[in-house]
C-alpha cells in the first residue's frame, strides 16, 4: 500500500465525506423536528458540527481497515444515527417518509452543488488537480450515499420510506425485519447483490439526472 497515495486520497475525500454525513444526519433531525419530534434537537444532534455525527468505529476505523484490506476496492462505513421518535411525529406513518427521505435528499443536493463547483472551477480555468478531484469525490460520495441509503430494507432510509408507503399490514411485516436488517444488508453487500442489482443502477440514474441538471452550466462553459 502506497502511504503517500493513501494520504492524498484521505485528504481529497475528507471534506466531502464530512459534509455528506453531517448534512445527511442533520437533515433527518431537522425534518423530524418540523413534523413534531424534538428528540434530536434536545440532544444537540441538529447541528453542522461533524463531531456530533461521527461514529469512531463506523466512520473512521471500519473504512480505513477495509481500504487497507482490499487495497481500496471495497469501502463501507456509517455515521452515528440521529435519534428519531416516530411516535412523536404528528402523523407517524406519513411523516416517517419525509424524515427518512431528508437524508438521501440532502446527499443528492450536495452532489449537485459539488457538480456546480466543478463546472465553475473548470470555467474559471482552475487546473489544480486536488480541487478538481475533490469536486468529483464530492459527487461520488453523495451519489453513493443517496443510492445506498434508499435500499428498501430497514433500518436504511429506503426501508423506512417503504414502511411509510405500504398499507398497515404489509408495513408491519417489513418493519419486523429491522432488528436483523443491518446484518442482512451487510450480507447482501458482501455477496455483491446490493451493488449489482441496486447501487450501480441507481447511481447511473442519479448521474444521468445530475447531467441534465448541470447541462446549462456545461453549455455556458463551452
Amino acid at each position: 500500500m502506497d502511504i503517500a497515495q493513501l494520504i492524498q486520497t484521505v485528504l481529497i475525500y475528507a471534506l466531502p465525506v464530512l459534509f455528506a454525513i453531517t448534512l445527511h444526519e442533520a437533515a433527518h433531525g431537522y425534518v423530524a423536528r418540523y413534523f413534531g419530534d424534538n428528540t434530536a434537537w434536545m440532544q444537540g444532534r441538529i447541528t453542522l458540527n461533524p463531531l456530533k455525527h461521527i461514529d469512531p468505529v463506523g466512520t473512521i476505523m471500519m473504512p480505513l481497515l477495509l481500504y487497507f484490506a482490499t487495497s481500496g476496492a471495497f469501502l463501507f462505513g456509517y455515521a452515528k444515527p440521529v435519534p428519531v421518535n416516530f411516535g412523536k411525529l404528528r402523523n407517524p406513518k406519513r411523516n416517517m417518509v419525509w424524515v427518512a427521505l431528508a437524508g438521501p435528499g440532502s446527499n443528492l443536493v450536495q452532489a449537485f452543488l459539488w457538480g456546480v463547483l466543478l463546472y465553475l472551477l473548470v470555467g474559471a480555468g482552475v487546473t489544480e488537480r486536488f480541487f478538481i478531484e475533490m469536486c468529483r469525490a464530492g459527487m461520488l460520495v453523495n451519489v453513493v450515499m443517496f443510492a445506498f441509503n434508499l435500499f428498501p430494507l430497514p433500518p436504511l432510509d429506503g426501508g423506512r420510506i417503504l414502511v411509510g408507503l405500504l398499507p398497515w399490514r404489509q408495513a408491519e411485516m417489513v418493519s419486523r425485519v429491522e432488528p436483523w436488517g443491518f446484518f442482512i444488508v451487510m450480507a447482501l453487500v458482501l455477496t455483491g447483490i446490493v451493488s449489482q442489482f441496486w447501487l450501480l443502477p441507481v447511481m447511473r440514474l442519479s448521474y444521468a439526472l445530475l447531467d441534465v441538471l448541470l447541462s446549462p452550466l456545461s453549455f455556458l462553459i463551452r
